[in-house]
């Protein structure tokens, strides 16, 4: 068992440095006794000891220091605190007891001489821990009661309101609820819509037939009513709600007169008109969001928008969780977005793997012949991949790369079809970034990142070495060859003649 010297207490007061005067072994803190002890204020102060108790100078300073121990930084008030209470030993490692692993990490890397453990390695620093953040109250001096409690309220709060200011996904959330929301308007616009027809069918089953489209229904339910007070009077107020088409609404009043339907009750009709109400602001309402989730698209990721719609670009990020990570996707796993079932299952069977997730709603896939289904999504998931860490990292919204890009996937396609040789990649992009910059925008390119330029002839230099040394190497194997050869050749003929000498042996004695 490590035996643990000192214990680091992170809390929203303030960094407390423990000694460790007693500690249990691993066998003993699973008795009663010992557990009800570390629950006993009196008790545990005799196994812990404080050396050093550092509170927060202001709030600021807390939420710096906060932020830096949650990424696993070693901050400088930290760092401080223990340089200066912790001894120096040459022959042995102290042992901390620290409650975050990420923080350890940093501490150890600092430190050489400390040798970190947590509530994960060790089962008495973990109890240690949880006894100190009992009776922190009572264990750390000049705090009075609710103190601790104040402090923890005021700092998470302030943590929390910092994450979610500054957080980086912030435009990609918004663009993740208005999918998710579009998607789920969509199947209840449609379950509504039946229901209708299945209601005021019974009162005019003719108009099933003819208004085919499920919003069109709905307003035309809920303009008719009862069926009997549909007049030749009223025919343009129905042509309005079928796209002018009068033709269909002199149809639908002469149905409305022969109807086989049956009689409803004002207190029906109400009750139907009511639910169709309800169906058609869904679907007015479905458009609105619609037009909203284009206009942030454009605004956060306009290439891959323009190159698959924005819609399924949408769909994209909501399945990686936002732009970036869907940035940090290779292609092949961009590819396959969407599919991780038909992925695994194929995987645990030894079958085929699926060829496209998401991606197959675009347009191209659709439009590619059977065979060229799989080299186009391969195509279409890398060009997206591009298109999407252009978003990401791009400082000003510009739709020119997707538009290049989206050229590119039509050039492709006609050349499986026909064979017409597409312009190549750098030509394309060349033409895109020419575009950009005649635009007025500027590309943000980080000069201290461009490699310096090669000598003339620094590229031919490898190349010629490369080639001398493949014919020295091709040489030696022919020298080993022909040596081989020559030893293989004396000694091959004694065999021969051993075996003819048998032979001949062999016939003297028959």
């Amino acid at each position: 068992m490590t035996r643990v010297d000192f214990l680091l207490h992170e809390s929203a007061v303030g960094y407390a440095i423990f000694k460790v005067v007693h500690q249990q072994d691993t066998v003993g803190l699973h008795l009663k006794e010992v557990q009800k002890a570390g629950q006993d204020l009196a008790k545990f102060g005799k196994m812990v000891q404080l050396v050093n108790f550092a509170p927060w100078r202001n709030a600021a300073d807390a939420l710096e220091n906060i932020n830096l121990i949650s990424e696993g930084v070693l901050p400088d008030y930290l760092k401080s605190n223990l340089e200066l209470n912790l001894p120096q030993s040459k022959k042995s490692k102290i042992v901390l007891g620290v409650a975050d692993k990420n923080l350890a990490g940093s501490i150890k890397a600092d430190f050489p001489g400390v040798d970190c453990e947590t509530g994960d390695t060790s089962e008495v620093v973990a109890d240690l821990l949880r006894g100190i953040r009992l009776h922190s109250s009572k264990l750390l001096k000049g705090l009075q009661d609710g103190d601790v409690e104040r402090a923890q309220l005021g700092l998470g709060h302030a943590y929390s309101r910092g994450k979610v200011k500054f957080n980086v996904h912030k435009n990609d959330n918004h663009i993740i609820r208005a999918i998710a929301t579009l998607d789920n308007l969509d199947k209840g616009i449609n379950l509504f819509s039946q229901k209708v027809r299945e209601w005021y069918g019974w009162h005019f089953p003719e108009l099933y037939s003819i208004a085919s489209d499920n919003l069109t229904y709905a307003r035309l339910a809920l303009f008719i009513g009862d069926k009997s007070t549909l007049t030749d009077d009223k025919l343009h107020e129905v042509a309005a709600l079928v796209n002018e088409d009068e033709e269909k609404a002199q149809e639908i009043i002469n149905k409305a007169k022969i109807s086989m339907g049956r009689e409803i009750s004002e207190v029906d009709m109400v009750n139907v008109s009511t639910f169709a109400g309800k169906v058609v602001k869904l679907a007015e309402y479905r458009r609105s969001l619609y037009s909203y989730l284009v206009d942030k698209m454009s605004a956060v990721a306009p290439n891959l928008a323009a190159l698959i719609g924005e819609v399924v670009a949408a769909r994209l990020i909501q399945k990686a969780g936002s732009l970036t990570n869907l940035a940090k996707y290779p292609a092949s796993t961009l590819q396959i977005l969407g599919a991780e079932k038909a992925l695994f299952r194929a995987l645990k069977t030894k079958g085929n793997t699926p060829k496209f997730g998401l991606i197959y709603h675009s347009t191209f896939i659709g439009r590619a012949s059977t065979k060229d289904k799989g080299r186009i999504s391969r195509y279409l998931a890398n060009k997206c991949s591009i298109a999407s860490r252009i978003d990401n990292f791009a400082e000003q919204p510009s739709k020119t790369f997707g538009d290049a890009l989206k050229r590119q996937v039509e050039d492709r396609l006609e050349f499986y079809a026909t064979g017409k040789k597409p312009a190549t990649n750098a030509s394309a992009m060349d033409q895109a970034m020419a575009d950009v910059l005649a635009d007025g925008q500027t590309m943000a390119i980080d000069t201290e990142m461009i490699d310096a330029p090669l000598p003339p002839n620094a590229a031919a230099t490898p190349k010629k070495d490369k080639k001398s040394k493949d014919k020295k190497d091709k040489k030696d194997k022919k020298e080993k060859k022909r040596k081989h050869s020559d030893v293989n050749g004396t000694a091959e003929p004694e065999v021969d003649g051993e075996k003819k000498k048998k032979k001949k042996k062999k016939h003297a004695d028959e």
